[in-house]
């Protein structure tokens, strides 16, 4: 199932056999006991991941709010934005408020609702437009037939609790200890909050929470918990949801008079576009590291600090605001944020991972990151 996934309704299927282990491997520990203010009868963690594996849902909508405090370093607005902006790729910082309706595993709409606008993105059929209120531009892309997710959207950040919980969920393994933590409460509803924890304590995550509606079966809120650090480093949930199909309507779209609109070109499945790039993934589970070699020219920084010329890409932007670093492995540029770490080898590697900047180095020395 996928219930109001963003690009948009990618399916989640926890791997074969991964399930079974997790489950007969002593990884689920704890049982919940009901809560008479909630209401919900006990349900344990096993019970619960087979609820939301299985939940049939015909259509929902609501308001999300997400909130991103990753500890990313000083970047430029353009880039991080700020609270209220409608721009989708200002999703990795600051507190945004989207609307979200789903109709049918080929019927979603979200929308980013900012101060001066909103940014959508909305699936009809094979029919997906992105759409910008701010620039008054729209892209449309028509879906292969077979075709189950559109084309990478401009930000992919999640956002609905649902797409949240599919990345999570499907990383589920025997190197996740899960748990069922006190019944709460979501948009005035009574939600099971299961709990996911590495095993591996060298995870910059100390605990994933997925709050599970108790009659839905959906979930509605997602907070990623960063160790040594009590605030949810990342959180997006529902403040009001109904689960009444939307009408039609919600998705039919018109770029109005004067928009500017480009076709897009790309293949949903990305079959036949290229060649793909070389990937290596050192180490397992939580603490696993992902190797890609790009081109070294995409990774160079920009002409100025300033990024003043055109030309120059937000990356090289952000690669201006980071710290050198270099080892036997090489040279390159870290961003480390409360969750995550990447390095950016000048060589054209990008090294990425739930760790410190420290163990992304020695990642990189490990001869099956040279990727040759």
């Amino acid at each position: 199932m996928s219930v109001m996934a963003s690009r948009p309704l990618v399916r989640w299927v926890l791997p074969g056999g991964v399930l079974v282990a997790v489950l007969t491997g002593g990884a689920i520990a704890t049982t919940l006991t009901a809560s008479a203010a909630a209401s919900l009868p006990v349900r344990s963690a096993a019970q619960l991941l087979v609820d939301v594996e299985t939940a049939k849902l015909d259509g929902a909508s609501g308001t999300v709010v997400e909130k991103a405090d990753l500890g990313l370093p000083s970047l430029p607005d353009s880039i991080v934005g700020r609270d209220g902006s409608s721009n989708l790729n200002t999703l990795i910082s600051g507190s945004h408020t989207l609307r979200v309706w789903y109709s049918g595993p080929d019927k979603a709409r979200v929308a980013l609702l900012g101060a001066m606008g909103e940014s959508d993105i909305i699936r009809n059929g094979n029919s997906v437009w992105l759409w910008s209120s701010a620039s008054n531009t729209a892209e449309h892309s028509t879906l292969s037939a077979g075709a189950d997710k559109a084309p990478p959207t401009p930000n992919d950040m999640p956002k609905t609790p649902q797409d949240a919980a599919n990345r999570v969920l499907a990383q589920l393994d025997p190197t996740t200890k899960v748990s069922v933590d006190q019944v709460g409460t979501v948009a005035g509803r009574p939600v099971y909050n299961l709990v996911l924890q590495p095993k591996d304590t060298r995870s910059q995550v100390a605990k994933v929470t997925i709050s599970i509606d108790g009659t839905e079966h959906v979930p509605l809120q997602v907070q990623v918990f960063a160790k040594g650090y009590a605030p949810p480093a990342f959180s997006i949930g529902f403040t009001d949801v109904s689960f009444t199909r939307p009408a039609d309507q919600r998705f039919a779209f018109n770029p109005p008079p004067g928009a500017k609109v480009t076709e897009s070109t790309a293949t949903p499945d990305h079959a036949g576009t290229g060649t793909k790039p070389q990937t290596a993934v050192i180490g397992t589970g939580w603490t696993s590291v992902l190797v890609a070699r790009v081109s070294p020219d995409a990774l160079a920084p920009s002409p100025s600090a300033g990024g003043a010329d055109r030309g120059s890409s937000s990356l090289g932007v952000i690669l201006n605001a980071l710290p050198r670093v270099s080892g036997s492995w090489g040279s390159g540029r870290l961003l480390q944020g409360r969750l995550f770490s990447v390095l950016l080898t000048d060589d054209g590697r990008v090294l990425a991972g739930a760790v410190t900047g420290q163990q992304l180095q020695a990642a990189a020395a490990d001869p099956a990151a040279a990727l040759k």
